[in-house]
């Protein structure tokens, strides 16, 4: 049987304007498919080459397989759904399969939309799609579709979701098959190096209001770091990988585990051969002041920090648990340790003004993070903070979610000012940093980070491809009237999604895992404690 995954041509000038980022979701899947006997297994990343629809066609014609698993995320879905619809015409016999965390919440929507995708794989995919390509190869497929947890499908007129399959428990089966992946394509510009996403983690304890995270993964468990330290040494002596990005949420939850993670790079030597980042919360950076120079010691070099609002109203909304003065504190514990620290802000709620976007920059400068970064708050319409504000969303243009365009109008800005505010916050932030900072920041490592950090700026907003600049027709300014998004208002969100995003079996399963998971979490934090804050690092 032959496999054919697709990573489709979405582009938006956010994330990648630091690099080319590796398609972990691809390597995951492989990997449980080869140990369950699938050895035909192929990838296309139409993203990173940006392939065109004509030579998708043809390279499937070539290919001729037997199944297509595409993945969506919201902004990137109606190219997933692209992509199977190219199958449809190209290879019909084989069956059209999606998956990712839009089409996990938004079965509905897609199903109705896209009638031409045959299945959707809802939730963590690796033992799902196992099942079904397994069904797929032994013609039990559509027969025993009705019989395999964790699927939504069209039967007849009918949509049909059956129930939520539960989320993978054997964590050292999470094995998986970066040879799957063309390394050259993926490179991180501020080192010029290889760089991937691998996984410590999956889920989150936490419930921030915009985030669907905990929602996808649902539990949260951890994986044996020696297992993860197993893929970054395969990473790095056979894929020439020289930076790593851990993919979790925030790694650091479970102290005692990230610690051992830490432990087990230095005892390999891998900190002279890669260097890694993350994000995480800054509660988590508070609790480990005194184990951050072990951390860097470990190689971790870049902190990505949610400190998400400058104003304790916009925390308190974001449900993010955190005060404003920690987040200054946080900057500076990261700094002190020798660790880049990029400051996350998010933007463009209804109370925005342009007095609140002013704040949001001198703080940013008052507190001295190496990076900083102005996110558009963009409503994930599967999370808490959708279904309450619904009734402002005007944009339902998934194209457009993709925390770069303005889906949210506040009362008393135009998307165009609102953009141009941010702007304005980029150019002053970088301008000072350049003139005044990045050069002048000791010798070595630290200076040719920041440095190319800057250069990946500046690379950016020099082909137009920062924020999406080119396409929305924004030159300064002088153009923040006349800045077009290209919102497709054709797109509407149905009902029946509002009305049942969750099925009663998801909500029933969800509510008892998350019960244990946190059981669990709070009777660990608990023994960290009584041991004195966790273990010892010794490296200090």
């Amino acid at each position: 049987m032959r496999i054919l995954f697709v990573h489709p041509n979405y582009h938006s000038g956010g994330a990648e304007i630091a690099g080319t980022w590796s398609p972990s979701w691809v390597a995951y899947l492989t990997g449980h498919l080869r140990r369950a006997g699938f050895d035909d297994i192929h990838f296309i990343d139409a993203m990173t080459d940006n392939v065109t629809s004509e030579d998708l066609a043809r390279r499937m014609a070539e290919l001729k397989p037997d199944a297509i698993g595409v993945t969506s995320i919201t902004p990137s879905i109606y190219k997933a759904e692209e992509v199977l619809r190219i199958a449809a015409d190209t290879v019909p016999n084989a069956v059209r399969v999606l998956g990712g965390v839009h089409a996990t919440f938004m079965y509905k929507q897609v199903l109705s939309e896209a009638p031409w995708v045959d299945v959707i794989v809802r939730g963590e995919g690796e033992e799902i799609c196992t099942e079904l390509m397994s069904a797929i190869r032994d013609g039990r497929w559509p027969a025993a579709r009705s019989s395999i947890k964790g699927l939504a499908f069209r039967d007849g007129d009918q949509i049909v979701a059956t129930a939520a399959a539960a989320t993978v428990k054997d964590m050292a089966a999470i094995k998986p098959d970066w040879s799957i992946l063309d390394w050259s394509k993926y490179i991180y510009i501020p080192l010029g190096t290889r760089v991937a996403i691998p996984n410590l983690a999956r889920g989150c304890p936490f419930t921030c209001s915009f985030c669907s995270q905990w929602k996808f993964w649902r539990d949260y468990r951890v994986r044996d770091p020696k297992d993860v330290v197993d893929e970054i040494e395969d990473l790095v002596v056979n894929h020439g990988v020289g930076f790593f990005i851990l993919a979790d949420e925030e790694p650091t939850i479970n102290k005692k585990k990230f610690v051992a993670f830490c432990e087990e790079l230095i005892a390999r030597g891998l900190p002279d051969k890669v260097k890694w980042g993350i994000n995480t919360r800054v509660t988590d950076i508070y609790r480990d002041r005194d184990d951050l120079k072990f951390y860097r010691k470990a190689g971790l070099v870049h902190v990505s920090l949610g400190t998400e609002a400058a104003a304790q109203l916009k925390l308190d909304q974001f449900n993010k648990e955190t005060k404003v003065d920690e987040n200054k504190t946080a900057i500076r514990l990261l700094r002190e340790a020798d660790i880049f620290v990029e400051a996350q802000f998010i933007v463009g709620l209804d109370n925005e003004t342009p007095q609140t976007l002013e704040e949001t920059y001198r703080m940013a400068w008052d507190w001295q993070p190496d990076l900083a970064n102005w996110s558009m708050y963009t409503p994930w319409p599967f999370t808490p903070l959708f279904q309450e504000i619904k009734d402002q969303v005007e944009v339902f243009d998934f194209s457009k979610y993709n925390f770069v365009t303005p889906i949210m109008k506040p009362a008393a800005m135009e998307r165009g000012e609102l953009l141009d505010g941010v702007m304005n916050n980029y150019r002053r932030f970088y301008m000072k940093k350049a003139l005044l900072h990045y050069p002048w920041r000791r010798t070595g490592f630290r200076r040719r980070y920041l440095l190319g950090c800057l250069y990946a700026f500046l690379r950016a907003g020099f082909k137009r491809s920062f924020y999406d600049l080119g396409k929305a027709g924004y030159w300064g300014p002088q153009t923040k009237k006349t800045v077009d998004f290209h919102f497709d208002e054709t797109r509407t969100l149905a009902e029946a999604q509002l009305e049942d995003w969750e099925a009663s079996a998801d909500r029933a399963a969800r509510a008892a895992e998350r019960r244990d998971a946190v059981r669990a979490q709070m009777k660990e934090r608990a023994e960290i404690r009584a041991c004195g804050g966790g273990p010892a690092a010794p490296a200090l």
